[in-house]
C-alpha cells in the first residue's frame, strides 16, 4: 500500500521533469529566453561586456593601472565615442582584506584612476559617475589569492 503513493510521486516528478526539458528546448529553438538567445542589443550593458570588456583589475593594495590593463580602458573609451549618449558609473571595489573604511578609501581611488583614463582618452568627464563599493560586492567568492584578484577590479557600468 505505501509503494503505491511513491509510485505515483515518482511518476509525477518525472512528467514534469519532462516538460520542463520540452519547454527549455523550446526557448532555444526560438530564440527565448533572455541572455541565452544571442542577441545583445549595441551600446548596453551586455555589449560593452560581450564585445570589450567592462573591468579592469589591480594589483594588491595599489590603484595604479597597470600597463596590461589600459588597452581595456582605450577599448571602453573608444565605445563610449561610439555610443554618445550613454553615461557609465565606474565602481571601484577591492578584495576582503583590511578595514572597511581603508577599502572604501581604495575603491574610491581605483575608480577615479580608471575614469582619468577615459577622460584622457576623449570622454567627457560629466558622462562618468564613480563610486567606491570597497569589498561590499565581490566579484568572486572566497578567502585565496585567485578569489582576491577578482575582487580588486574597477567595473564600468552603463547607467
Amino acid at each position: 500500500m505505501s509503494k503505491l503513493p511513491l509510485a505515483a510521486a515518482l511518476a509525477a516528478l518525472t512528467l514534469l521533469g519532462a516538460c520542463s526539458k520540452d519547454s527549455d528546448q523550446d526557448a532555444a529553438n526560438t530564440g527565448a529566453g533572455g541572455a541565452g538567445s544571442g542577441t545583445v542589443r549595441p551600446g548596453s550593458q551586455e555589449d560593452l561586456v560581450a564585445n570589450v570588456g567592462d573591468r579592469v583589475l589591480f594589483a594588491f593594495d595599489s590603484s595604479v593601472v597597470a600597463a596590461d590593463q589600459r588597452p581595456t580602458l582605450e577599448r571602453q573609451a573608444a565605445w563610449l565615442k561610439q555610443y554618445p549618449q550613454n553615461q557609465v558609473t565606474v565602481e571601484g571595489n577591492t578584495d576582503e582584506r583590511g578595514t572597511r573604511e581603508y577599502n572604501l578609501a581604495l575603491g574610491q581611488r581605483r575608480a577615479n584612476a580608471a575614469r582619468d583614463i577615459l577622460v584622457a582618452n576623449g570622454i567627457a568627464g560629466s558622462r562618468i559617475n564613480t563610486i567606491s563599493y570597497g569589498k561590499d560586492r565581490p566579484t568572486a567568492l572566497g578567502s585565496d589569492e585567485a578569489a582576491w584578484a577578482q575582487n580588486r577590479n574597477a567595473t564600468t557600468v552603463v547607467r
